[in-house]
């Protein structure tokens, strides 16, 4: 993982490169069928990370972070996109010639023994309630149904992103009597994810970033990770299953826990239910609030990195 992150400097991978050398955004169809989403591009730079508010001293202290180019989803993942991941049968039929071999043989979730949805519906709505594995082996079909490597963000990135250039609470200042323009949260979603893109998004064309639904990093929490974290494309690469990180708030959170700099992390109370025993890899069945947002670097790795990526072996779950 960490040998992942710092190669930089590996030549764009040809079929990549001739199907799209601008840096710029782009509309990325699922081969075979007729969903679509949207990337945008983030571009490289430096930025200030965290707060030096003494309130919340896990985003402490401010510290320089230089990041590479990537693209990152407009919106947050949609039940369109994960539903076909998730439902091998519903795939089959809604692709036109059928599924290729490597798509065939995916190892895929186990399907869900309750909705999942939690009774707030699909259509246009953000996918709710897998794991963070489950979020990276979505990552991993994208990958063998496209050819392009797609990810989950480091913290580091969602933050950049999240910023879009400022260093104020959120990126359209500290005020958040905004928000509600920008987010669906507590106050306003009534109990319920959203369809996404109904809000006003940041200054990179990034809907929903705050609120909705919070959003899988592949990062690990540590309170202090920020007194050693490295300058350029920092991760921090987990070694327990509990905590990860999660960014950006949900439909559940209160204004007041909303920001660029603020870090929420993974809880196995979010399958206190769950009646599998190891539980299950795939689902929390208490999370209908944690979703995901993907990014594909400028430059990716090779392919023998890229398959150790996304061929980690989950951690059980007891």
């Amino acid at each position: 993982m960490k040998k992942y992150f710092a190669a930089s400097g590996l030549i764009l991978m040809s079929f990549q490169l001739n199907e799209r050398a601008v840096f710029e955004a782009y509309t990325q169809r699922i081969p075979g069928t007729e969903v679509t989403f949207d990337m945008t591009p983030i571009p490289a730079g430096t930025f200030l990370m965290g707060s030096n508010d003494p309130d919340f001293p896990d985003q402490n202290p401010v510290h320089e972070v230089k990041l590479d180019a990537f693209w990152m989803g407009v919106h947050e993942v949609t039940w369109d996109a994960f539903e076909l991941f998730l439902d091998k049968h519903f795939e089959e039929s809604m692709t036109e010639g059928g599924l290729g071999e490597r798509v065939d043989g995916l190892t895929r979730p186990s399907l869900p023994y309750l909705d999942m949805t939690f009774g707030m519906g699909k259509e246009g709505k953000p996918a709710v309630g897998m794991t963070q594995y489950g979020a990276l082996q979505y990552c991993h079909w994208l990958y063998l149904k496209t050819g392009i490597f797609y990810r989950i963000p480091t913290e580091a990135e969602w933050e950049y992103a999240a910023r879009a250039g400022s260093k104020s609470r959120f990126f359209f200042g500290e005020n958040d009597t905004l928000l509600s323009e920008y987010a669906w949260t507590n106050s306003n979603s009534q109990g319920s994810t959203q369809a996404v893109g109904l809000k006003k998004p940041n200054p990179w064309g990034l809907f929903d970033i705050y609120g909705n639904v919070q959003e899988w990093t592949i990062d690990g929490y540590e309170p202090d990770f920020y007194t050693r974290s490295g300058k350029e494309n920092p991760f921090n690469p987990a070694e327990k299953l509990y905590p990860h990180v999660v960014r950006g708030g949900s439909f559940k959170t209160i204004d007041n826990e909303i920001g660029s700099a603020v870090r929420k992390i993974s809880d196995p109370a979010w399958k206190r239910i769950d009646p599998q025993i190891p539980k299950s890899q795939w689902w929390f069945p208490e999370a209908p609030f944690i979703g995901l947002r993907i990014v594909r670097p400028l430059i990716p790795p090779s392919p023998e990195e890229i398959q150790a990526y996304y061929n980690q072996e989950p951690i059980a779950d007891y």
